[in-house]
C-alpha cells in the first residue's frame, strides 16, 4: 500500500506526450497531481497549459492506456502518457480560433497550381479574421531568396510575420505568441505547399494539442498528386479538411451575428472553382 512506502524512494517511470517519449523518476506513493506537475516540468515547452488534458497508465492486463485515476499511487516502474481531451470537431468560434497564413509569397507565383484561386481565398479568410477579431499569423519561407508575401494579401493586422527556414511554421517565437494567447482552441491553415509546410504544421498543432482545420480552397501544391495525398493523410490523422465559406460561417454561426453582414458581404462571390476540386 501507498502508506507503507518510504516517501523518499524513487520509482522509474516513462512519460510520453505526442511523439515524445523520456525516463525519469517520482516520488513513490506519487498522485495525480504529482504526475501533472511532473509532466509540465518535461514537457512544459511543448503543453498549453490552458488546455485540458488527462494522464493514462499502461495495463500489462489491458494492454494498451488506461486513464490514471485520480485517488491512484505509482508504486513501481511504469509508462505514463499525457492525452489531451478532444474538443466537439469542427466547432470554431473568433474567441478561440487563430489564422495561420504559410508562406504564400512572389517566388511560388509561377510554380504552384491554381496560386491566384488560393490567393483570392486566402484575401477572403484574411479579411474574414481581421472583422471578426481572430489573431492572425503570417510566415514567410527564406523571404531572402523567395520573396515577401504577395501584396494581394493585407496582412498589415497580423500579430507576428516571421521568415523562416524551417518547414513547419511552429518555431519558439509562433509558441510565445499563442502562450499569449490561452483561449486559442482552434487553428485554421491555409498556404503553401499542401504536402509540405501546411503538412508539417498540422501535424505540430495537432501534437500540442490544437483542433487544425485545413482550408482546401487555399492550399496548394507544385503538384496535385502531393497535394491529394497530403489532404488525405492529414484526415486521417484528425485534421478536418474544410473549405473558406463554411469557416466563415460557422465562426458567425447565427444569421442574427453582429459581423453577420461583413462576412456575408465577403462570400457572396463564390469561391473560385479550379482544378482544386478534382484533388481533394
Amino acid at each position: 500500500m501507498a502508506h507503507q512506502e518510504d516517501s523518499r524512494s524513487e520509482v522509474q517511470v516513462l512519460l510520453t506526450f505526442s511523439t515524445f517519449s523520456r525516463p525519469t523518476t517520482i516520488p513513490s506513493g506519487s498522485g495525480y497531481e504529482v504526475l501533472h506537475e511532473k509532466f509540465l516540468s518535461v514537457y512544459g515547452d511543448h503543453i498549453n497549459v490552458f488546455r485540458k488534458f488527462i494522464i493514462q497508465i499502461y495495463s500489462d492486463e489491458w494492454g494498451q492506456y488506461i486513464d490514471f485515476p485520480k485517488g491512484f499511487a505509482i508504486l513501481s516502474k511504469c509508462k505514463l502518457r499525457l492525452e489531451f481531451e478532444r474538443t466537439p470537431l469542427g466547432n470554431l468560434t473568433p474567441d478561440t480560433t487563430a489564422f495561420l497564413c504559410c508562406d504564400m509569397q512572389e517566388r511560388f507565383r509561377p510554380a504552384i497550381k491554381y496560386f491566384h484561386d488560393i490567393v483570392s481565398v486566402g484575401q477572403r479568410l484574411i479579411h474574414g479574421a481581421d472583422i471578426l477579431g481572430s489573431p492572425l499569423i503570417v510566415s514567410e519561407q527564406y523571404p531572402k531568396g523567395l520573396g515577401s508575401t504577395v501584396p494581394e494579401l493585407d496582412i498589415s493586422a497580423a500579430r507576428l510575420v516571421f521568415p523562416k527556414t524551417k518547414f513547419s511554421m511552429i518555431l519558439p517565437e509562433v509558441e510565445k505568441v499563442l502562450a499569449t494567447l490561452p483561449h486559442i482552441r482552434a487553428v485554421v491553415l491555409f498556404g503553401v505547399e499542401t504536402h509540405v509546410c501546411i503538412q508539417q504544421t498540422a501535424l505540430d498543432l495537432i501534437g500540442r494539442g490544437f483542433e487544425v482545420h485545413v482550408v482546401a480552397d487555399s492550399t496548394s501544391s507544385r503538384s496535385m498528386v502531393d497535394r491529394m495525398f497530403a489532404l488525405k493523410r492529414m484526415a486521417q490523422l484528425g485534421v478536418i479538411i474544410s473549405t473558406s465559406e463554411s469557416v466563415l460561417l460557422q465562426l458567425v454561426a447565427d444569421k442574427e451575428h453582429p459581423k453577420f453582414k461583413a462576412i456575408q458581404s465577403i462570400i457572396k462571390a463564390s469561391a473560385p472553382e479550379s482544378g482544386l476540386l478534382m484533388n481533394v
